[in-house]
């Protein structure tokens, strides 16, 4: 057996021997010199550090390893291949916990990383539902409607944007119910499923194609962090929508200038196919609206402007609720995760005018024009019932192009925590 090297946090500077190294190593032990009072960030750059040493075994040891400061060194360790050993430290019960959130994770990832050939619509909705199935047991119930089916409910947005690909699109409706028949819904979760965005007609360059697997990472989010919350006692109904379709060209692809009526009688004028996810998130918000549920979560990989915003280190969060807002960012803090609130007022839903319709589903300018991110919450907010607390999350930092100085490249899971708790805490 490959002997593991041992890692350990120490407040030790690292000595005139290694200049400004946070990172020193004696014998079969690498240690990290912490530099400040919060040092999640530094411990996670310094796992990066290890990886591209080549290290790939390794056993945290000590008494300064806290579940924070092993989550952040995970988050640095992890890599797509999954050709990676990490032994935790700590007594049985932080360990079953950073087990469950690891377990959880790379559920996500694994679903974000595969191929879009791989994942289908379907097989999203499917592989959710069944994983969910396995931790939840009898607690849980879901119901999958897939192509024309879709139309017979008025579920026009996920139709419209799926049904240029060959593999049909599809709304799983999952029920999380651990308390009996009657039990009010306490959250529901809405994700976006585009388990393959060209673009459609408004097609992208290959560059920005070349990634757009990832597409679905909301999807995957709010299911890892359902399963993580059940996994830790969740004892409250939660109710799960994932809205999944593939963006493609076809002759049965939809198009700019069609008009989109959706449920609840707004209209939708499709200035820009590449907006799809707010489409398909209509759908899936109407129906958390519909189950009663007294907060809304829903998060998706929705916008550019967003990652513009916050860069690739923060989820950016809306709601029109201050003090939603505000137990949403305190959350993912305590978690040690990072989001941070961009603009939502009544107006950014007029921020998308149309000549034909309600609204558009964006402006027809590069990128959607000014405050977009704003605008596409906006959008969203046409779609959930008045007085609903609702917090929309867009996931700036779901996904990397390639390795940085915090992750490997792929999916990150960064979220999943976040979510989890808020689940908990409703």
């Amino acid at each position: 057996m490959t002997e593991l090297m041992l890692v350990g946090l120490t407040r030790e500077s690292a000595g005139a021997g290694w200049g400004k190294a946070d990172v020193t190593f004696a014998g079969n032990a690498a240690y990290i010199h912490l530099q400040d009072s919060a040092p999640a960030l530094q411990i996670q750059k310094a796992a990066r550090k290890l990886r591209a040493l080549g290290i790939n075994q390794v056993q945290l040891e000590g008494d300064l390893w806290d579940i924070t400061n092993q989550w952040a060194f995970a988050q640095g360790f992890v890599d797509p291949k999954f050709d990676y050993v990490l032994r935790w430290c700590g007594d049985d019960a932080t360990q079953q916990t950073l087990t469950q959130r690891a377990d959880c994770a790379n559920f996500a990832r694994q679903l974000i990383n595969d191929t879009p050939e791989n994942l289908s619509p379907v097989k999203l909705a499917l592989t959710a539902a069944h994983w969910l199935q396995d931790l939840g047991g009898e607690h849980v119930s879901y119901r999958l409607l897939e192509g024309e089916a879709l139309l017979a409910e008025q579920w026009i947005g996920i139709h419209a944007v799926g049904r240029g690909s060959d593999r049909p699109p599809a709304m799983l409706e999952l029920d999380y119910n651990p308390l009996g028949e009657d039990a009010p819904v306490a959250v529901a979760l809405v994700g976006k499923g585009i388990t393959f965005d060209s673009g459609g007609y408004s097609i992208k360059t290959s560059e920005g194609m070349l990634g757009m697997k990832c597409d679905m990472g909301g999807a995957a989010t709010v299911t890892a962090a359902l399963g993580l919350a059940m996994q830790q006692g969740l004892n409250k109904r939660v109710k799960l929508y994932l809205c999944c379709a593939e963006n493609l060209i076809s002759g049965h692809a939809y198009k700019l200038g069609d008009i989109l009526t959706y449920k609840n009688g707004v209209t939708v004028e499709v200035v820009n196919t590449d907006a799809e996810g707010r489409l398909v998130l209509a759908d899936g918000l109407q129906a958390a609206s519909a189950s009663g549920a007294q907060l809304i979560i829903d998060a998706a990989t929705l916008t550019g402007a967003a990652v513009m915003a916050v860069g690739k280190m923060y989820n950016a969060i809306f709601s029109p609720q201050p003090a939603v807002l505000e137990q949403v960012r305190q959350t993912a803090t305590d978690v040690g995760e990072r989001v941070w609130p961009l603009p939502l007022d009544p107006w950014h839903k007029e921020m998308c005018p149309s000549a034909y319709a309600d609204t558009a589903n964006s402006r027809a300018v590069k990128g959607g024009g000014a405050g977009g991110a704003s605008n596409a919450a906006g959008f969203l907010w046409r779609f959930v019932d008045d007085g609903v607390n609702w917090v929309h999350m867009d996931i700036a930092s779901a996904f990397e192009d390639s390795a940085g100085p915090l992750w490997s490249a792929g999916a990150t899971a960064h979220g999943v925590l976040t979510i989890a708790e808020l689940l908990k805490a409703q």
